[in-house]
């Protein structure tokens, strides 16, 4: 049993006797079924806090020679799969953390000779009859060596890959390098029986360095059917709940929200954090600090502030994930700072509907942190006036609303691009923002047409809170803006909803700088609002 050729199962077992374990041993059928394949070489990109080192460990504990883990196994979903037996600690395996040899950026020069050397130790006391390998031979020739003379092939794994690219953002010699050696340890070698990569980003597209496109990716933006994997299903949160007598309501709101192949999954490490504590807030701050999002949030592309306002406020952002190089300093559009989100887990994504969303409660306070901290002119003020907004809306205070409304654009007039009709959506979603305690996420419809936008808050079961059906226009009317909601009847939306509905006519005038607002009441048996059971129309100047 070596640290770096055939280890132990020890970190597998701790993992195992902890307080909390889910299993995940599925992955192993998977892994099974594809060694000694042209889909040997896997790559699983996930944030931190999502279980990759424990599938790492536990890959290692069931395939090392270096140990006997069929105890450990026992009672373990993968026991009734039929290649189970086939594999246990049948194999060579070589594992190393990335991490550990990049401790300081004095690192970045000599970490590559570092892995090989201590890997080739361990190989000579491993195979000894395979004599004695040259003085600075490199790694893929002494494994062809070993292969070449006795037929051993080896089972890699290695965790936080893409460590470089985080740590090295600048340095694109030492990624350029360090992508050469994995392309030669891994590219047509024979002695590879499975490749099995851990890491935040996908592979780096490096121009000729995309050149391990030889591996499989599974990544936050294509899971690719192993989403269950990783992370805690809802199932498997609903379970735990129940043994740990915690609210599950109240788990689902911190930590729901990523979604792939239309399955939700929750971060396992916040989940665990919540259960050993008997309470929900944010864990997430133990390893990445909202400072490392105000980085990002703060680049300049157009576009992109307005984008987190609105998810700030509930919506989905559609984002083109193709154009952004896995790395962490390449960006040329917003979508590529958003997709660099979702792999960090700040933002969640749907490849269906090919946009991202701020998944839960717990990521919302890592983006309010950033933004008091950081240069958001106005908008932490602009969200503590939502309330006072919301609470307008209900009593049908046109008047109260137009004015937060006015107020809202003075805040964060420097912050938005406010003549121009984007940003009045910006405006309504922010002046709305307390909204989501009472509400669903609000359904948006795109630009289009002489009105600008449709906004339905539909409140969530148990509320006893109106739907808002808020009507925006540009230079317009606010009354031309309840009169489009009568006459498009809304019935799409509202199909099947049988509680209140209110009517929020809300217009800017570019050229005045005057808000109005509008508020009816609508009982959906009518085909038009009763106008006489309530109307408050009201004018406002900034």
């Amino acid at each position: 049993m070596g640290i770096y050729v055939n280890p132990g199962n020890i970190a597998f077992q701790e993992a195992v006797n902890s307080k909390i374990y889910v299993d995940k041993s599925g992955l192993i059928p998977y892994t099974n079924s594809v060694i000694r394949t042209q889909q040997k070489n896997l790559c699983v990109s996930r944030p931190r806090r999502f279980g990759k080192t424990m599938a790492a460990d536990m890959l290692v504990a069931y395939y090392s020679k270096g140990c006997q883990s069929g105890r450990l196994f026992a009672g373990l979903n993968v026991v009734g799969d039929a290649s189970f037996q086939t594999h246990l600690n049948q194999h060579n395996v070589i594992r190393w953390d990335v991490q550990r040899f990049l401790e300081t950026k004095y690192s970045f020069g000599t970490f590559i000779d570092e892995i090989e050397q201590m890997i080739i130790r361990e190989l000579k006391r491993e195979f000894p009859e395979c004599g004695e390998f040259p003085e600075g031979s490199r790694l893929k020739t002494v494994l062809d060596e070993i292969y070449g003379q006795l037929g051993e092939g080896f089972i890699f794994i290695i965790d936080e890959w893409d460590c470089v690219f985080r740590m090295a953002k600048e340095q694109k010699e030492i990624q350029k390098r360090y992508l050469d050696f994995l392309r030669g340890l891994f590219k047509g070698a024979g002695y590879v029986d499975l490749a099995y990569m851990t890491g935040i980003l996908p592979i780096k597209k490096y121009g000729e360095h995309s050149a391990l496109n030889i591996f499989q990716e599974y990544s936050m933006i294509d899971s690719a059917g192993l989403t269950s994997l990783f992370g805690f299903t809802q199932e498997e949160v609903l379970s735990l709940c129940a043994k740990g007598k915690v609210d599950f309501q109240d788990m689902e709101r911190w930590y729901d929200g990523y979604l792939m192949d239309g399955t939700h999954i929750y971060n396992p490490k916040s989940v665990v954090d919540a259960l050993v504590r008997g309470k929900c807030k944010s864990y997430w701050t133990g390893t990445e600090t909202y400072e490392a999002l105000k980085v990002y949030i703060e680049l300049n592309f157009d576009g992109l502030r307005e984008a987190v306002v609105g998810m700030l406020g509930g919506i989905c952002c559609k984002i083109d994930p193709t154009t952004f190089q896995n790395d962490m300093m390449t960006f040329k559009t917003k979508d590529d700072v958003l997709t660099l989100l979702v792999h960090l887990g700040y933002l969640a994504y749907d490849e269906g509907k090919e946009e991202a969303f701020i998944p839960n409660k717990e990521i919302m306070q890592e983006y309010l942190r950033s933004i008091k901290v950081g240069n958001w002119d106005g908008l932490m003020e602009a969200l503590n006036r939502s309330e006072a907004l919301l609470h307008s809306t209900w009593a049908l205070d046109g008047g109260a609303v137009a004015a937060e409304m006015s107020l809202i654009h003075g805040e964060t007039a420097s912050l938005l691009k406010y003549n121009d009709e984007n940003s009045l959506a910006c405006t309504v979603i922010m002046a709305y923002y307390s909204a989501k305690a009472y509400y669903m996420k609000p359904v948006m419809e795109l630009p289009s047409g002489k009105g600008f936008a449709d906004v339905v808050y539909l409140p969530k079961r148990d509320t006893g809170c109106p739907a808002l059906v808020v009507e925006l226009k540009w230079n317009k009317s606010a009354q031309g803006a309840i009169a489009q909601i009568r006459d498009r009847q809304y019935g799409a939306w509202l199909s099947g909803y049988t509680g209140d509905i209110l009517l929020v006519g809300i217009n800017y005038d570019k050229k005045s700088k005057e808000h109005t607002c509008i508020i009816e009441t609508w009982t959906k048996e009518s085909t038009v609002p009763d106008i006489q059971k309530s109307c408050n129309q009201a004018y406002f100047l900034l």
